[in-house]
């Protein structure tokens, strides 16, 4: 009878021994911090340093837990913070990478997406031009043809290579003139070809005779669109 009571007076004194134990100060912080990066993406990321940070939260849950120290629990919380806060900032600095990696990448595709648009304008202006000088020759041809039964025929006119400025005219409405470029966004073309005596492309002088330059490349016209885009 002696020894049993001397068993529940020890069971009793450790129960209030625990009951005593000052409570951890850095559990409730500790398990936020881990909470939340489990949440934002640290285990996908930084699965081994979450783990880590884990392993010593689960470790202090054990000493407080089971032991009832919350004072030991402490140091392993307040260490958990600690890596949690290194693990945060580590954390952070790879969103931001991959976020300029989806800005590089749109920009990229943008700049791609914009370079196939002025190829295709390109195309359809130099195909435009070779129709027009395909037209033209045809009406040579017609008008060569006339010539023979015809006296005095009026042969059609060629494009022409240089063109008498206007009161009030601009490049842009020079350019879209149908016996020109028919197309306003070939402006720097006029201009580049008259850079002697076109100081602004914004002012033109009434009189001003502008060589007009024939027989473009491509790249030519894809360099004049840009060009104009960007004025």
């Amino acid at each position: 009878m002696g020894a049993r009571l001397a068993l529940i007076m020890l069971l009793a004194s450790l129960v209030l021994a625990a009951c005593s134990s000052p409570a951890p100060n850095w559990r409730s912080r500790a398990s936020i911090l881990v909470e939340n990066l489990g949440r934002n993406g640290a285990p996908t990321l930084l699965p081994q340093e979450y783990h880590n940070l884990v392993e010593t939260f689960e470790h202090g849950e054990a000493v407080f837990h089971v032991k009832g120290d919350g004072e030991s629990a402490d140091s392993f919380y307040l260490l958990a913070l600690q890596k949690g806060a290194v693990l945060n900032a580590e954390l952070k600095f790879i969103k931001n990478k991959q976020l300029e990696e989806q800005r590089r990448l749109a920009a990229e595709q943008a700049a791609l997406l914009e370079e196939k648009r002025l190829l295709r304008e390109a195309a359809a202006t130099e195909e435009k031009l070779r129709l027009q000088e395909q037209l033209r020759r045809q009406a040579q041809e017609a008008a060569v043809k006339r010539s023979v039964s015809v006296v005095h025929e009026t042969a059609p006119q060629p494009l022409p290579n240089a063109y008498t400025v206007r009161r009030g005219e601009t490049l842009p409405q020079i350019a879209a003139r149908a016996e020109i470029y028919n197309d306003s966004s070939l402006w720097p073309l006029i201009y580049r070809a008259n850079r002697d005596q076109i100081r602004d492309p914004k002012q033109l002088w009434p009189g001003q005779s502008l060589k007009i330059p024939r027989h473009l490349s491509r790249e030519e016209l894809i360099e004049a669109k840009r060009y104009s885009g960007r004025k």
